[in-house]
């Protein structure tokens, strides 16, 4: 960002236990604006004694240390006073739920690279001064693993939503996703006023819903906006019908 440089820069703890990961982190965080490392740590323990001295703003947190792994920080660290900003750089994608669960700010995979981690602070200090406000309990992005990294979608591009097993899949126009999360436990980090459960297996965003068509002998579909139709489940037509002011 070119203007982050106008705000006190981030003050930044760097935690990995590989010391040439640590270097390589400090090289780039000297390129960037908006952060300042004030502290390195090589494990969790180690993490959590520098944030309770120094109060960072920020943490550039492994996900994988012997012993206190970067989770059980976050977790931790969230209980605290300072609660600091978290971007978790990791080597693996398999962790992209429990991370948005503790509502890191960004989940940056291996090798890290300059524009990469510039985008995550970007966010970082977007978003200085409001994690303390009123903030919504319900989810509004997502990441997704997308080839060689982790895309972050908003909530509000996600038209629908359908079960796959284990996973979800999120349709976004005319891509696709999967993400590792059950649409049970997932419709209910959905705000209900923009999203809603229409078969076992399907979620739509309310606003990509044209209309309901009665098909006769009790059986409803929702029309969609790509001009789809798919059918309603018995369990969810009163919420649907009553989302329509029947």
């Amino acid at each position: 960002m070119d203007d982050m440089g106008k705000e006190a820069p981030l003050r930044t703890l760097i935690v990995d236990d590989e010391p040439l990961a640590i270097e390589r982190m400090q090289v780039i965080c000297a390129e960037l604006d908006g952060i300042s490392v004030i502290g390195t740590a090589s494990d969790g323990s180690s993490a959590m004694r520098l944030a309770e001295k120094l109060k960072p703003d920020l943490l550039l947190l492994d996900m994988t240390m012997p012993g206190m792994d970067g989770l059980s920080v976050a977790r931790e660290l969230g209980k605290s006073e300072s609660d600091p900003a978290i971007i978790f750089v990791t080597a693996h994608d398999d962790f992209a739920v429990e991370a948005f669960d503790l509502e890191a700010v960004d989940y940056v995979l291996k090798p890290v690279g300059l524009e990469r981690l510039k985008r995550a602070i970007g966010r970082a200090v977007a978003q200085r001064g409001k994690r303390h406000s009123a903030q919504s309990t319900w989810l509004d992005e997502f990441w997704v693993p997308h080839r060689s990294e982790l895309l972050r979608i908003e909530a509000q591009q996600v038209d629908q939503i359908d079960a796959e097993r284990d996973y979800v899949r999120l349709h976004v126009g005319d891509s696709s996703y999967l993400l590792l999360q059950t649409i049970a436990g997932l419709e209910e980090r959905l705000d209900p006023a923009r999203f809603i459960r229409i078969h076992r297996s399907t979620i739509l965003r309310k606003d990509f819903i044209r209309g309901l068509r009665h098909e006769g002998l009790g059986v409803w579909c929702a029309e969609l906006e790509n001009g789809e139709a798919l059918r309603i489940g018995r369990t969810y037509l009163r919420k649907v019908k009553a989302m329509a002011g029947r």
